[in-house]
C-alpha cells in the first residue's frame, strides 16, 4: 500500500524554539536591539531643518510612523515627521501645504532602491525645491541604484542589511535614523527591545506569553482566521497599520505543500469602533480573535466640565471624570462584554505609559509572534512572492 499525504504536523515547543534560534544565523532583525546607534545620533545632531520628510512607502515607513504617532502627542519633539508615501495626485499636494520644503530635510527610504512610488515622488519634490547633499540622506541596500546616485552625489547614507526585510526593519536605520533627527530616544527603543528579546531567548515571561499565543492562532486558525487588535487610543494607529502589513504580508502565504495559509489581520480603535465593528464582533460569525491594547498612563488630566445641559441631564454621569479613565472604563466594559460571551477568544495588552520603551516591546514582541506563528504554519515569513506579478505588470504598462 502507498500513501501520499501533506498532513503537516504541529511542531512541539521545542522544535519551535530551536527552529526560531536557527533563523537567528540569517534573519537580521533579531540581533537590531544590540546595534551601535553612535554614528546615527552624531549624525541626528548635525541636522538642523525643523521638517524631516520621508519619502517611502510600506515598511519604510510604516514602523517609523507607528512609533512618531505613538509619541508625538504625548512628547516634545523638537522637528517634525511628514510622511511622502503614496502617488495620490491629491495626497501629495494636501502634506506639501503643511511643509517649507526650504527647511526641509528629505529622507529617501527604499530597501531596494527602486520601488516606483518612491522614486516618483523624490523626482517630483526634486523639481519644487532642490535636493542635495546639505537637505537629504538616503537609507537604502549598499549595492542598490540608490545608493549609487546617493555616492555620485555625495548626499549620506545608511545601510539597510541585506537581511532584514522592510516590514521588520524599523528597528535598524529604516526607522531608527529619522525617529533620531526628531528626538526620540532612540537608545531606549533598542534597550527595551533587547529586553523582549533576551526575555524570549532565555524561555522567560516572554517566551511563555507569545509560544502561548502563536500556537492558540494557529491552531485555530480554521475557526478564527481573522485576528483583531483593539487600540484604545488613537496613538495606536500607526501600530494598527504596521501590524496590518506585519501580520497580512508575512503570513498570507503558500506553505511547501502548496496549501494556501494565512491570517488576517484587522485593525481598530476604541471607543471610535465600539460604533461599528464590535456589533459585528459581538453578535457575527465566529471566526475573530481579538487583543486590546490598553495604556494605564495618558500622561493628561483633561477632564470633562461638570456643566449640565438643559435636557441632557442624564450625561451628568460624565462630569468630573477624566478622558483618561472615561476611555479606560469604555474599554474596561467592552472587554467585560466580551469576556461574558465565552465564545470569543481574547487577551489584554496593557501599556504602562507613553514612552519609547512601552512601544518598542509591543512592537518586537510583534514581530517575534509573527515569526513563531509563520513557522507553526511551515511558511517563509520573510519574502512577499504574492505582491511580486502586480510590480512585473506594472513595469511592462509603464514601458508601453
Amino acid at each position: 500500500m502507498t500513501q501520499t499525504t501533506n498532513f503537516r504536523p504541529i511542531m512541539s515547543d521545542a522544535m519551535l524554539f530551536e527552529a526560531i534560534e536557527a533563523e537567528k544565523t540569517s534573519v537580521g532583525y533579531y540581533t537590531l536591539p544590540f546595534q551601535d546607534t553612535a554614528r546615527i545620533k552624531a549624525y541626528a545632531a548635525t541636522v538642523t531643518q525643523k521638517h524631516i520628510a520621508i519619502i517611502g512607502i510600506g515598511g519604510s515607513t510604516l514602523g517609523t510612523y507607528a512609533i512618531y504617532s505613538f509619541l508625538r502627542d504625548a512628547t516634545v519633539l523638537p522637528k517634525t515627521l511628514h510622511f511622502f508615501e503614496s502617488t495620490d495626485p491629491l495626497d501629495i499636494g494636501a502634506r506639501l501645504k503643511f511643509i517649507d520644503l526650504e527647511n526641509t530635510l528629505f529622507v529617501v527610504v527604499s530597501k531596494s532602491g527602486t520601488t516606483v512610488e518612491t522614486l516618483s515622488i523624490f523626482k517630483y519634490l526634486h523639481s519644487l525645491v532642490t535636493i542635495d547633499k546639505d537637505n537629504c540622506v538616503i537609507i537604502t541596500e549598499s549595492d542598490s541604484s540608490l545608493n549609487s546616485y546617493a555616492l555620485s552625489e555625495g548626499i549620506r547614507t545608511f545601510e539597510i542589511p541585506k537581511n532584514v526585510g522592510g516590514r521588520f526593519s524599523v528597528f535598524s536605520p529604516v526607522g531608527l535614523v529619522p525617529l533620531a533627527i526628531v528626538g526620540v530616544n532612540i537608545d531606549a527603543l533598542l534597550e527595551a527591545a533587547a529586553e523582549v528579546h533576551d526575555s524570549f531567548f532565555s524561555r522567560d515571561e516572554v517566551y511563555d506569553n507569545l509560544m502561548k499565543k502563536a500556537r492558540f492562532l494557529v491552531e485555530n486558525k480554521n475557526e478564527y482566521n481573522i485576528n483583531v487588535i483593539f487600540s484604545y487610543s488613537t496613538m495606536l494607529e500607526g501600530f494598527n497599520q504596521w501590524y496590518v502589513q506585519l501580520w497580512g504580508e508575512s503570513l498570507g502565504k503558500v506553505d511547501a505543500t502548496g496549501t494556501k495559509q494565512g491570517l488576517t489581520p484587522v485593525g481598530l480603535i476604541g471607543p471610535v469602533d465600539q460604533h461599528s465593528f464590535l456589533q459585528l464582533i459581538v453578535e457575527g460569525v465566529r471566526d475573530k480573535t481579538v487583543t486590546f491594547v490598553v495604556i494605564d498612563d495618558f500622561f493628561s488630566s483633561a477632564m470633562i466640565p461638570e456643566i449640565t445641559l438643559k435636557g441632557l441631564e442624564s450625561t451628568d454621569n460624565v462630569n468630573a471624570i477624566t478622558f483618561s479613565k472615561l476611555i479606560q472604563m469604555q474599554a474596561e466594559a467592552t472587554i467585560e462584554a466580551i469576556d461574558a460571551l465565552q465564545d470569543v477568544p481574547f487577551d489584554v495588552i496593557t501599556v504602562a505609559k507613553v514612552n519609547e520603551a512601552n512601544i518598542a516591546k509591543l512592537m518586537y514582541s510583534y514581530e517575534l509572534l509573527t515569526s513563531l506563528c509563520a513557522k507553526l504554519m511551515g511558511i517563509n515569513a520573510y519574502n512577499q512572492p504574492g505582491v511580486e506579478s502586480g510590480k512585473i505588470i506594472l513595469k511592462k504598462k509603464l514601458k508601453t
